[in-house]
């Protein structure tokens, strides 16, 4: 998909309503219009990559980034570990076998009932 279709980029510069929780230079954080549980936000790039496998060795900065944030933002979504039975799932879906949905890269971060319980 070209940057000029993406629905993450219309987000990310503001052309697509979204429920922030953040905004910088480098990333947006929102809320999942179709959540899958509780707490359910995506975290991407401003930069358009469509998919982790798209990734090269100049993107890992970005991606160290993006991951620390994921991190940051669980706590001030008040889920993150702190001990006992708290935490988080974070997930970064590739391609269509890895269900894929936009090819833009992004990180989930989802909290609350965990449908996902049998997953690995």
């Amino acid at each position: 998909m070209s940057q000029e279709n993406c629905i993450f980029c219309k987000i990310a510069a503001g052309e697509i309503p979204s429920k922030k929780v953040h905004e910088d230079d480098e990333f947006v954080a929102f809320h999942d219009i179709n959540p899958a549980a509780p707490v359910h936000v995506l975290v991407i790039p401003r930069k358009h990559i469509e998919t982790l496998s798209s990734c090269t060795e100049a993107d890992a900065p970005l991606l160290g980034r993006m991951l620390s944030l994921t991190a940051r933002l669980a706590g001030e979504l008040g889920v993150a570990y702190t001990g006992g039975d708290t935490g988080f799932r974070t997930v970064i879906n590739t391609g269509p076998g890895g269900g894929q949905e936009v090819y833009h890269i992004h990180a989930h971060i989802l909290a609350g009932e965990r449908p996902w319980r049998r997953m690995g």
